[in-house]
């Protein structure tokens, strides 16, 4: 399986934010979306950065309160790796693992095109050993329908 079908199934939507936009309305945009995660882009099309919940929470430990007020720049993760619509799940599963990040941008031609996070990537295999023992199941009935 490709990173375009789970895009196929869940929508191209990202969520972005500016890199002077203070950490206060990021963590109010993600609540407010119910994500973990949001792109920091100046264009909104172009990757500069992402930033997550944990971003927030180790730098509410390390600077306090403070830092509410800070651009989501101070906090933001620049060297970002993302994926191609054409990468193999498997390959992100691995990359997520590895690296110990839940969210990777999909780009094409430096553009933003998606958002894989770690849920979708366990959702779909559910998806997978459910159908698996489906068929398992039916096949061991007799129902081939």
């Amino acid at each position: 399986m490709r990173i375009s079908d789970i895009l196929r199934t869940k929508g191209d939507n990202v969520v972005t934010v500016p890199p002077d936009l203070p950490v206060e309305g990021l963590v109010s945009k993600l609540a407010h979306h119910r994500i973990g995660a949001a792109v920091v882009s100046r264009d909104g099309a172009t990757v500069d950065g992402i930033v997550s919940e944990r971003d927030v929470v180790r730098a509410l430990a390390e600077r306090g309160p403070a830092v509410l007020a800070e651009p989501v720049s101070t906090i933001q993760t620049t060297q970002v790796r993302t994926v191609s619509p054409e990468a193999q799940l498997e390959d992100v599963e691995r990359l997520m693992t590895e690296h110990r990040f839940r969210h990777v941008p999909v780009v094409v031609d430096n553009r933003l095109a998606g958002v894989v996070s770690i849920g979708d990537v366990v959702k779909n295999r559910i998806d997978e050993l459910e159908s698996e023992r489906s068929t398992l199941a039916d096949y061991i009935t007799g129902d081939r329908s």
